[in-house]
């Protein structure tokens, strides 16, 4: 979850866009995804989802992390991110660790 929100705020900061641009993407973009995870993923969110729909949210989230390191141009490293967070959802689904 921390690389999660790492790869989104570096990408926020990253590229050829403002300066209150970078700021604002840099920070607002990995907040909101704590939010996010805060009310609808974590093990006491207020309005926690189901296991699919939870798991579904949770893989949606880390591959748009993966997606965002493959624009800042780290393809290996987008593609080892995104294949974790793919074996990790599928284990969490097989062992009803939800």
């Amino acid at each position: 979850e921390l690389a999660m929100l790492t790869a989104l705020g570096y990408w926020g900061f990253h590229g050829d866009k403002s300066i209150l641009a970078k700021c604002i993407l840099g920070i607002g973009l990995p907040l909101l995804t704590v939010i996010v995870w805060g009310m609808f993923l974590a093990p006491r969110a207020t309005y926690r989802l189901s296991s699919i729909s939870g798991n579904l949210l949770s893989l949606f989230l880390f591959l748009l992390a993966a997606t965002v390191l493959f624009y800042t141009r780290h393809s290996l490293l987008a593609i080892i991110f995104a294949s974790i967070a793919v074996a990790n959802r599928v284990l969490i689904l097989l062992c009803r660790q939800w």
